[in-house]
């Protein structure tokens, strides 16, 4: 209502004990939900809830004589005798548990501290009840007969019943606590289980796209590299600037050969990784087949590679040995030219003679 004003919120998983077995704990919502403390300054009073949709999940007036306890490191629970039920909260760290139990103590006094000044309040407004309650002794047989003998029997009722409820409410809470512990460590173990394969799934995702992106690239430089080769094999052993794109050439095979062992590294990577985190098969699946056909058209281009490299061997090769039958011819011409000039000299000194 307007009049109640929130002064703690949090997230948790909700759960309220199960009331034919007071053993099991029954989930209230698939999902987290908003957890508050309310209080209420014209009652002056202190209220825990909690909303699912349009139903009230949680709906417990705080009194001094509820005990909020923990149970394991992320889980909490306090029993609500009005609600004739025991509530537990799960939630997503230590942190968040400990400020809940924190504001639930603070709360707690407060509601013991206005109960207090509640009574003294009624005492002093009425002086009659005070000294009524004061002479009231805890035991029925000194009264005789008459309203105060009904009013104090009905009193040692109510505490009866109230030790009764105590007890009950201890054993709920012993019995419920027994199974808690497993299945919360069962269920946040799932949930932990969920978030690193969700991780793991995004990683894959990231990984494929990188390697796309670099496949692209891979196949821009062999293109390159192909066209390169066009131009050396047309070139020939005429071009001048032939030993520029051999270097320009060995640099780059290099390169491509750096890229393909960094992309052999990352399969490796991911396979390593998948055997401990891909748990989803028909993902796993999808993904490993798409490492079949990065694997298959890698191969493909280091067989490319290669023969590109032996295209290059053989067109150097093969430029060697034009300019070694270049040589030959030159160093057979300087002979001849030698052998010609002696001829000459031969020549002339005949006709001088």
């Amino acid at each position: 209502s307007c009049r109640e004003q929130p002064i703690f919120s949090t997230r948790a998983h909700v759960f309220q004990i199960d009331p034919a077995t007071k053993r099991n704990w029954i989930p209230a919502s698939k999902h987290a939900l908003t957890v508050s403390y309310f209080y209420d300054a014209t009652r002056n009073v202190y209220r825990i809830i909690s909303v699912g949709g349009t139903k009230a999940i949680i709906n417990s007036t705080i009194t001094p004589n509820m005990t909020f306890t923990k149970t394991s490191q992320k889980f909490g629970q306090w029993a609500d005798s009005r609600a004739n039920t025991v509530y537990g909260l799960g939630f997503a760290s230590e942190q968040h548990l400990s400020q809940f139990a924190e504001k639930f103590q603070e709360v707690k006094e407060a509601a013991r501290l206005a109960r207090e000044k509640s009574q003294d309040k009624t005492e002093l407004t009425n002086p009659a009840l005070s000294i009524t309650s004061h002479q009231v002794l805890p035991s029925p047989i000194i009264s005789s007969n008459g309203p105060g003998e009904d009013k104090l029997f009905r009193s040692q009722s109510a505490d009866v019943e109230i030790t009764t409820e105590k007890e009950r409410l201890k054993k709920m809470l012993s019995e419920g606590s027994v199974s808690e512990v497993q299945w919360e460590a069962e269920f946040f173990s799932l949930q932990d289980n969920n978030n690193k394969l969700v991780a793991a799934l995004h990683e894959a995702n990231a990984n494929v796209d990188q390697w796309k992106k670099q496949l692209a690239a891979y196949q821009e430089e062999t293109e390159t590299l192909r066209q390169r080769v066009a131009e050396l094999e047309s070139q020939g052993s005429h071009d001048s600037s032939s030993e520029n794109n051999k270097e320009e050439l060995s640099q780059t095979l290099e390169e491509l050969e750096l890229l393909i062992k960094a992309k052999d590294e990352e399969i490796q990577m991911l396979k390593s990784q998948k055997c401990g985190r891909w748990e989803a098969e028909g993902e796993r699946e999808e993904t490993l087949q798409k490492l079949q056909e990065l694997e298959a058209r890698n191969a493909e281009l280091e067989q490319r590679l290669h023969l590109a490299e032996q295209t290059l061997a053989e067109t150097l090769a093969e430029r060697e040995k034009m300019q070694n039958e270049v040589t030959k011819v030159a160093e057979i011409m300087d002979v001849k030219i030698f052998e010609l000039s002696e001829i000459r000299q031969g020549l002339a000194k005949l006709v001088e003679s």
